[in-house]
């Protein structure tokens, strides 16, 4: 597992200690990470701070053609929310930690040119599938079911 995707991760396990949904991002342009973020629907009481969401506030306002540069990682498959940020900013690249307890809108980040890389990691999968099978309503509330 690269360096990005490991500070997505320990941003997913900070959410989970938290008491919150187990979902990590960081927002890499040139290297460097430049926003972190996990999921704080709950610790928040926020209808819309996904991880992905939640890294994109913490990199502040950038120019455009910062986000053009840059990759965002995420320890799970990017939402409709997450993925239509993808686009409204011109990210080109999404690194995805897995896709197998939740597959987003990877079809329509794909056919907007976003390149697309899914590791399956068998740890981010193991961190979903044991938050899910202990908070189902937690987890079907942040998915919207």
């Amino acid at each position: 597992m690269d360096t990005f995707m490991q500070a997505a991760m320990k941003e997913a396990e900070k959410g989970l200690s938290e008491g919150g949904i187990p979902i990590g991002s960081v927002l890499v342009h040139s290297g460097k990470i430049i926003g972190r973020g996990h999921n704080k629907r709950i610790q928040k009481h926020s209808a819309i701070l996904h991880a992905e969401m939640d890294a994109l506030e913490d990199a502040g306002r950038l120019e455009a053609k910062i986000y053009r540069e840059s990759v965002l990682y995420t320890t799970l498959s990017p939402c409709s929310m997450c993925s239509g940020a993808v686009l409204l900013y011109g990210i080109p690249k999404v690194v995805i930690g897995e896709n197998r307890t939740f597959k987003g809108e990877e079809e329509l980040l794909s056919s907007r040119g976003v390149k697309l890389e899914v590791l399956n990691l068998q740890e981010c999968v193991e961190m979903m599938q044991a938050f899910i099978s202990e908070n189902p309503s937690l987890w079907n509330e942040d998915i919207g079911k």
